[in-house]
């Protein structure tokens, strides 16, 4: 969330048309949308790593170079590992978007950490096997991820812990339905 606060108008208007088109053309622009959503975790993972590399790398936490390209250069890495392997990126997205969810919201207790890894490689196998849709709904869910996060950047009176979900689940719908009505004719 500060990620997005601390972006300049231009960049929250970037990152909200790439929602958008994640959003609502997840399938038709799958590579595309593949290489966004990679792109994304890796930010958000490294955003995570920071703070581990800053503690143990000093020329790392002392420069504001590295302290700017690192997480882009792990986002990148993520995002082209994306736009390559399908399959694979569809069931890591799956268990992705799993463990993101586990670790913001139940913690980083081994345990916690183990059963949503569990439900993540079930939830992984599970999008391998049904691969269109699939596709639409984790696409509908990253841009729908994204918008809320601009919505919320936008409007920071509207309470987060309120409001996150119902936001979150409606946006992913809309883009949902609306990627599965448009794309019945393809493959």
């Amino acid at each position: 969330m500060e990620e997005i606060q601390n972006m300049e108008l231009y960049e929250r208007l970037i990152f909200i048309a790439l929602g958008l088109a994640v959003l609502f053309f997840g399938y038709r622009i799958k590579r595309i949308a593949f290489f966004i959503i990679w792109f994304l975790i890796g930010l958000n993972l490294m955003n995570y790593l920071m703070p581990i590399i800053n503690e143990n790398v000093q020329e790392v936490a002392s420069s504001e170079l590295y302290q700017n390209l690192l997480p882009i250069a792990g986002a990148l890495l993520l995002g082209l590992l994306g736009f390559s392997i399908e399959k694979v990126c569809v069931s890591l997205i799956a268990f992705a978007i799993t463990m993101l969810i586990t670790v913001q919201y139940f913690g980083t207790d081994i345990t916690t950490l183990i059963i949503g890894g569990v439900i993540g490689v079930a939830a992984g196998g599970i999008a391998v096997m049904l691969l269109k849709p699939a596709i639409i709904v984790a696409s509908a869910l990253a841009g729908s991820y994204g918008l809320t996060l601009a919505i919320f950047a936008f409007f920071p009176q509207i309470d987060f812990d309120t409001f996150y979900w119902p936001i979150l689940i409606g946006i992913a719908a809309i883009g949902g339905i609306f990627q599965f009505t448009s794309t019945k004719h393809l493959n």
